[in-house]
């Protein structure tokens, strides 16, 4: 069934008026028609079933019963550092599938990509509306938050919000993350660091141990950037979420 945003502000007599770009994907790409079931989306945690309705060129949802929540048991952060050119798109939208709260790119001495703060909103825009479009998709009902970049210095503090951090980095040894499920079966906030593709240096990492970060391997085998990232969100996911 296809899905749709939906302002709750534009309800009026239990109806919600499609934005003119949510209208034209409706109308002019799936060629929908007036009655078709369709899924309302309100990006705020909220969906319901309803009927699309069509009055020319514009297109409304008849709201019917709340759907039940698809979001995932336990709140999952990703802190990661700047890939290159379009991995970060490729992460954004299979953390988006895979049930993450957030996405936050992290700029690492090894980053080779580099986003500066005043042209943060332009670079992130793409990989925010490919996270948005995974949302429908994957039938999600709340979005993912993607963060503007942060300095690497603020990591060690920042992830002292989280109820565990776990450092993804291929010289850690012994300790997986399915150890730290027996040790810690009760997360429901949980964040791992993954570095760019030169990745983690040992003075970062020393500095995220310090901070409380527990560092953990995927395995003996080097993943790449991207694959680490999707790998260790599926896999936060199978042991704590709901895979």
């Amino acid at each position: 069934m296809h899905r749709f945003f939906i302002d709750n502000s534009s309800i009026v007599d239990g109806a919600a008026a499609l934005s003119a770009e949510e209208s034209r994907h409706a109308l002019k790409v799936l060629r929908l028609e007036d009655g078709d079931p369709v899924e309302a989306l309100d990006g705020a945690g909220g969906a319901r079933l309803g009927t699309l309705k069509v009055r020319g060129e514009n297109a409304f949802i008849e709201l019917g019963e709340a759907l039940s929540s698809t979001e995932a048991p336990v709140s999952f952060t990703l802190y990661m550092g700047i890939p290159k050119g379009e991995k970060l798109e490729l992460i954004a939208q299979k953390l988006t599938e895979l049930g993450a709260a957030r996405l936050i790119p992290v700029r690492m001495e090894r980053c080779i990509a580099k986003i500066a703060p005043d042209e943060a909103e332009r670079k992130l825009q793409r990989p925010r509306r490919i996270s948005r479009e995974a949302q429908k998709q994957s039938g999600r009902q709340s979005e993912m938050e993607i963060c503007e970049p942060v300095d690497f210095k603020l990591l060690p503090e920042m992830i002292k919000r989280h109820q565990k951090t776990f450092l993804l980095w291929e010289n850690a040894r012994g300790r997986r993350l399915w150890d730290e499920r027996q040790a810690y079966e009760d997360l429901t906030d949980i964040a791992c660091i993954v570095g760019a593709e030169g990745g983690i240096t040992e003075a970062e990492a020393g500095a995220l141990s310090e901070a409380g970060a527990v560092p953990v391997t995927l395995g003996p085998r080097i993943l790449r950037a991207e694959t680490a990232a999707i790998a260790c969100a599926a896999e936060v996911m199978t042991l704590w979420g709901d895979i």
